[in-house]
């Protein structure tokens, strides 16, 4: 073989090699919504093809209240059926009893927009305009009285919008600043680098970080009212994917083993009062599939974890993405 051949295929081979190397990290690495979030206590995301896919939930028939309509009909934006993805910061706010409320949201979406006809309804809206590296982000109001927050909302690319109601520009900006260096695939605030290792590979849903944020109560994490023995800044990685079923994991990442085995004795405990209660309840057809993932429950304890297992029924899926009910006249 001519040196120089032989030269050109190994050239060939290494750039086929790179390539390979290329899409193996860019699959293993977060999604790029989640990436551009900004620095939070949690992070949740969701990949809505799938979920569309199995459920079929854009094509159920929804109630929309009048300022919904409204919306889809400047838009052209039908959100059940435009989205693909999602992924959601959440902030502590420093102030739980505080006009902003205990958390804050800031969230990145991905779909199929009209951004001429976007900007025109968030302009007429907006009572206040800046223009950031290029992007404008619009300022809504939203709420009513002394629950008043601002709403800031900018579209990044063609296909994908990002908001924050935080009480300040820095989230929104914090985005823009990624979005202009989102290259690198392992890009991505602090609590998404230490933790999205964690999250099982291919899951169309995950959540990770103070996830229990939203449902605290007095410091704890309350569930259909129920409270459970984890404080609010529970460090958690919540995952749904498919291996042959629907497979929910969520995993508490305990200071120590002992914490982690008196979490995992406390929640049995409220598990199997839970399931000795709902046999002596009439059964609903309607909450069949609640109890049927009930029933695969196992709560384990796997060093200094907390480990809740469950298989996740599609009819449930389905309830979860139902349009709810039209109102009676």
């Amino acid at each position: 073989m001519r040196r120089r051949t032989r030269y050109s295929l190994l050239l060939a081979l290494a750039i086929i090699a790179a390539l390979v190397v290329a899409v193996l990290l860019r699959k293993a690495a977060p999604p790029e919504v989640a990436r551009l979030l900004p620095e939070s206590d949690a992070i949740f995301y969701a990949n809505l093809r799938p979920i569309r896919l199995a459920t079929h939930f854009d094509r159920a028939q929804i109630h929309r209240s009048p300022e919904y309509q409204q919306f889809i009909d400047a838009t052209g934006i039908v959100p059940e059926r435009d989205l693909d993805a999602v992924a959601f910061a959440v902030h502590r706010m420093p102030d739980p009893n505080g006009p902003n409320g205990p958390v804050g949201y800031s969230e990145v979406f991905e779909g199929r927009f009209d951004g001429v006809r976007l900007g025109r309804y968030l302009r007429s809206l907006a009572t206040s305009i800046e223009d950031y590296d290029g992007h404008t982000i619009y300022t809504i109001p939203v709420g009513e009285g002394k629950d008043i927050r601002p709403f800031r909302i900018t579209q990044l690319a063609y296909d994908t919008i990002a908001a924050s109601n935080m009480p300040t520009t820095e989230q929104i900006h914090s985005i823009l600043d990624r979005h202009r260096a989102a290259a690198s695939p392992f890009a991505g605030s602090s609590l998404l680098r230490a933790r999205y290792r964690d999250v099982p590979l291919l899951s169309p849903v995950w959540a990770i970080g103070h996830i229990g944020l939203p449902f605290s109560d007095r410091g704890y994490i309350s569930v259909f009212g129920l409270q459970l023995p984890l404080a609010a800044d529970t460090t958690f990685v919540a995952s749904l994917r498919y291996v042959g079923a629907l497979h929910l994991r969520i995993v508490e990442y305990a200071p120590n083993e002992t914490t982690a085995a008196n979490t995992t004795q406390t929640l049995n405990t409220l598990l199997n009062l839970f399931r000795s209660i709902q046999q002596n309840q009439p059964t609903n057809p309607n909450d069949a599939a609640l109890l049927q993932m009930t029933n695969t429950i196992k709560i384990e304890q796997d060093k200094d974890h907390a480990v809740l297992s469950a298989n996740v029924p599609i009819e449930l899926i389905k309830q979860l993405t139902a349009a709810p009910p039209s109102p009676q006249p």
